[in-house]
């Protein structure tokens, strides 16, 4: 008996230990859920210079109280595929450039749609701007391709022709947005010439080691923004201030 005794009270201290870890998961979870808690913000809160990346989903943006915020960049969503263009960029363009902010814009890339015409699309919708920050293509799995990523061999020849017309058009290579899988499956160990902006946002990014961008949140709160989407992306340059003036002004890392 007093065996099955102390076997209950170590399987009884056991399970209560269990509940509290499943209970502090849980509460950590709705916290970061909620916009709470960010789990990669002392990280990210070393690097000097921050960003955000908004879209229509953030509704009217006041890029002037952005950057009261110490935001210093800051990427727009432009064109997706070959003919969808977001609804405010180009009133999000005009006022965060007049805002004083360094601005790009960003092309969601389509695995199903001609690259030339999500080029086509992007270069109509986006001015050539000097002191612009380089055109942006985003490159992540969406909808189906979740579960069933495109073969390399057929994103890489699309990537092939998109990047050369961005950069012919733009004067720039396009900086690649990737998340950690989309990095492994298409970019890794190719285009070293382009910037990359990681998406991590659970953890520090692991690799590439030599990236440019950090999104490290996607549940950021900033005031200045009245949309249907609450949060805000929240980014990180990799280096000084000085890096990123040589960087905006297009000068090779």
């Amino acid at each position: 008996m007093r065996r099955l005794a102390r076997a209950f009270r170590k399987h009884r201290w056991i399970a209560a230990d269990a509940a509290l870890l499943l209970g502090a998961a849980l509460a950590l979870f709705v916290l970061y859920q909620t916009g709470i808690w960010e789990p990669n913000q002392p990280a990210a809160g070393s690097y000097a210079v921050r960003g955000v990346d908004v879209s229509a989903r953030q509704g009217e943006v006041d890029f002037a109280r952005l950057s009261a915020q110490r935001v210093r960049f800051v990427f727009l969503k432009a064109t997706e595929g070959a003919g969808f263009r977001d609804s405010r960029f180009a009133q999000n363009w005009d006022n965060a450039r007049k805002a004083g902010l360094k601005t790009g814009a960003y092309l969601f890339f389509r695995f199903d749609v001609d690259a030339a015409a999500q080029a086509s699309n992007f270069i109509h919708a986006v001015p050539a701007e000097a002191d612009a920050l380089p055109p942006v293509v985003d490159l992540e799995f969406y909808g189906g391709y979740r579960q069933h990523h495109p073969a390399r061999a057929q994103v890489r020849p699309m990537l092939d022709k998109l990047l050369p017309a961005l950069e012919a058009r733009y004067g720039k290579p396009p900086i690649l947005y990737c998340t950690a899988e989309t990095y492994g499956a298409y970019l890794e160990g190719a285009y070293a010439r382009d910037p990359i902006w990681i998406r991590s946002v659970g953890v520090p990014p692991e690799r590439p080691a030599n990236w440019t961008f950090w999104q490290y949140s996607d549940k950021g709160r900033l005031d200045g923004y009245r949309g249907e989407e609450r949060f805000i992306d929240l980014n990180v340059f990799h280096g000084t201030e000085q890096a990123f003036e040589a960087f905006a002004a297009g000068q090779p890392r």
